[in-house]
C-alpha cells in the first residue's frame, strides 16, 4: 500500500487558482518578484599566521590635525549583473576624508590593495606617518609590509572583530553605497568602474559636505587647512 502523499513526491506542484491571479497581476503591473540574496562574501580574512601590527591608532592622544598624517584603509565588495562580486579596496585619509586612490578588481588578491595605496601615494606624491586597516591578510601580508616599510609608514591594525577601530572607512563604505548606486547594481566591471570614478572624483573629494569638517568638502578642508598655514608662518 502507498504511504499517503508518496505519489506527490514526483510531481511538480500545479500553481493554485490565486498563484495564477496574483501573477497576471504582477505581469499587468510590470512588477517582478525580489530573488533571494547571494551569499555575501567576506573581504576581511584575518585567519591566518601573519604578524599583526599594534593599533598606533587607538594610541594617538588626539586625531591627526592635518592631511597625510594617518591613511585609513579598507575592503568591500559590490555585485555586478555580469562579473558577479566585485572587491574595492580604498585609501583614505583620516583628517580631510579625502579618498586618496583606490582600486576596483574582481579579485581578492592582496594585489588589490597593493594598487590602491600605490596610486595614492604616487597621485599625492606622500606617504603618511600611520597606516590603519583591519586583520586582513592582504594587508598583514610580508608583501604588503615591505610596502609600508621601503615608505617608512608605520602599521596600525584594529583589535579583533572590531570595526569600530576603523570607522571612518566603514562610514566611507556606506556613504558610497548609498549614494553612488541608489541601490542599483551595476552591469559588469567597467561600468561600475565608471560610476565610481564619476562619484569619487567629480563629487565625493570636491564637493560633498561634511558635518564634522565644518560643511566643507575634503578639498576645501585641505585648502582652508593650507590658508591657515600659511597665515600661521606670515
Amino acid at each position: 500500500m502507498a504511504l499517503a502523499g508518496s505519489s506527490r513526491c514526483c510531481v511538480a506542484k500545479e500553481p493554485t487558482v490565486a498563484e495564477l491571479v496574483f501573477g497576471r497581476l504582477m505581469r499587468q503591473l510590470g512588477l517582478q518578484p525580489l530573488q533571494k540574496r547571494r551569499r555575501r562574501p567576506r573581504t576581511t580574512q584575518s585567519a591566518h599566521r601573519e604578524p599583526i601590527a599594534p593599533n598606533r591608532l587607538n594610541q594617538l592622544p588626539l586625531g591627526p590635525s592635518a592631511p597625510n598624517q594617518v591613511w585609513c584603509a579598507d575592503l568591500t565588495y559590490l555585485p555586478s549583473q555580469q562579473d558577479g562580486w566585485l572587491y574595492l579596496a580604498a585609501e583614505l585619509d583620516l583628517c580631510s576624508k579625502r579618498l586618496l586612490g583606490w582600486k576596483l578588481s574582481t579579485s581578492l588578491a592582496s594585489s588589490v590593495v597593493h594598487e590602491a595605496f600605490e596610486r595614492a601615494r604616487k597621485l599625492w606624491s606622500v606617504a603618511p606617518h600611520i597606516h590603519h586597516s583591519d586583520r586582513g591578510v592582504q594587508y598583514a601580508s610580508s608583501s604588503f609590509r615591505q610596502l609600508l616599510d621601503s615608505c617608512q609608514i608605520s602599521a596600525s591594525m584594529s583589535r579583533k572583530a572590531c570595526c569600530y577601530d576603523n570607522a571612518a572607512m566603514e562610514s566611507f563604505w556606506a556613504t558610497l553605497k548609498t549614494e553612488c548606486f541608489h541601490d542599483q547594481i551595476p552591469l559588469n566591471l567597467q561600468q561600475a568602474q565608471a560610476t565610481l570614478f564619476d562619484y569619487i572624483e567629480t563629487f565625493y573629494n570636491p564637493v560633498r559636505l561634511h558635518s564634522s569638517l565644518g560643511y566643507l568638502s575634503p578639498i576645501e578642508y585641505e585648502n582652508h587647512l593650507a590658508l591657515l598655514t600659511l597665515n600661521n608662518q606670515s
